[in-house]
């Protein structure tokens, strides 16, 4: 089969390599649409993967084409996507239901080969069935989706709320559409690309903010009668957008934080003060997962592309075949290059 494979850094090939083998608790999996994760762009261009080479792709849909001989719950020709974590189940935060804390994890597409491949054996703790009405690459973003999820879930969102999305990347672009599906009153998006921010107008938003062209926290304030917003979620990662939010929330309101930036956040006096006196709950955000494994994150995302109008469709920037993916993460390595939410076809047919 044809697999995409990470050598180190800015070294990926794309090879023929062996089908894997199946184990009986897996199963083969054709993979008809994987995503590439903002994760994956700093592991593929800048810090590598746990181990090398390796086969990236944790955000995916297939089709079952062959079943090991302990597997029950799922037959040859049944659509999945899959949940990428894999728990040990046996830690204190499995215990708890709490897997996205896992110390003990194996993770698909960064500590094991992923789904950057034509095919992919995946165990069947990790499948999670997806009705005919969704399309695989819906189904392959049930990951960021779930993130989003769970960031307004951590935000403890309700319909009326007023929501302000810092980073219009696809998991800020998803809780801006759950946000539109579920009732919010106000969205508000901030990004530095106005490509991005047509993309947040197009899947829901009310208000866009280029910060690059004028103050966010001014520009928040404004569309909300001086009061903020209910909710602040950032998905950038970018310290002075984090401090932003803090900035931009309303009374009482809860500030979400999602992005990673590796980096330091220094809260002046006057932050502090704002989340004193302002009493603002500032909570944190990482992955999806919960029981039962693995959680109604992903769970209620399945509801909301068969059911509710979620989509992919327009989050989507590029949509591609492994022979291009060598080329895509370069170019995203050079900088100032547009992209949302990439999607490789490993079979080689792309839709229309």
């Amino acid at each position: 089969m044809k697999a995409v494979r990470m050598y180190a850094p800015r070294d990926l090939r794309v090879e023929d390599v062996p089908i894997p083998t199946m184990k009986e608790g897996e199963v083969l999996l054709k993979v008809m649409a994987v995503g590439v994760c903002g994760s994956d762009i700093p592991r593929a261009n800048v810090k590598g993967a746990h181990v090398m080479p390796i086969i990236l792709g944790h955000e995916f849909s297939g089709v079952i084409t062959d079943v090991g001989s302990k597997i029950t719950k799922f037959k040859v020709g049944d659509r999945v996507t899959v949940p990428p974590l894999i728990p040990c189940f046996e830690c204190q935060w499995c215990d708890l239901g709490e897997y996205s804390l896992c110390e003990d994890y194996d993770y698909y597409g960064s500590r094991r080969d992923g789904a950057m491949a034509e095919y992919l054996t995946v165990k069947e703790e990790n499948l999670l069935k997806v009705p005919d009405s969704i399309s695989y690459e819906d189904a392959a973003t049930t990951d960021p989706c779930a993130n989003a999820l769970h960031a307004m879930t951590r935000a403890e969102f309700k319909a009326g709320d007023s929501v302000c999305i810092y980073g219009a990347g696809p998991i800020g672009l998803f809780a801006v559409l759950y946000a539109k599906i579920c009732g919010a009153s106000k969205i508000v998006a901030v990004d530095v690309w106005d490509k991005k921010l047509e993309l947040a107008r197009k899947v829901g938003a009310d208000f866009v903010i280029n910060s690059r062209e004028t103050n966010p926290v001014e520009k928040v304030k404004e569309f909300t009668g001086g009061q903020g917003t209910d909710i602040v979620i950032d998905f950038s990662g970018v310290p002075s957008a984090q401090l932003d939010c803090i900035r931009s929330t309303a009374k009482l309101g809860k500030v979400i934080l999602l992005g990673i930036s590796h980096k330091e956040l220094p809260l002046t006096k006057e932050d502090v003060d704002l989340i004193m006196r302002n009493q603002l709950d500032i909570r944190g955000s990482w992955n999806s997962f919960t029981k039962p494994f693995p959680g109604n994150d992903w769970t209620e995302s399945i509801q909301l592309f068969d059911k509710h109008g979620m989509t992919a469709k327009n989050i989507i920037s590029h949509r591609l075949k492994l022979e291009e993916v060598p080329d895509i993460f370069e170019n995203i390595a050079k900088g100032n290059y547009f992209f949302s939410k990439i999607m490789i076809y490993p079979q080689g047919k792309i839709p229309q």
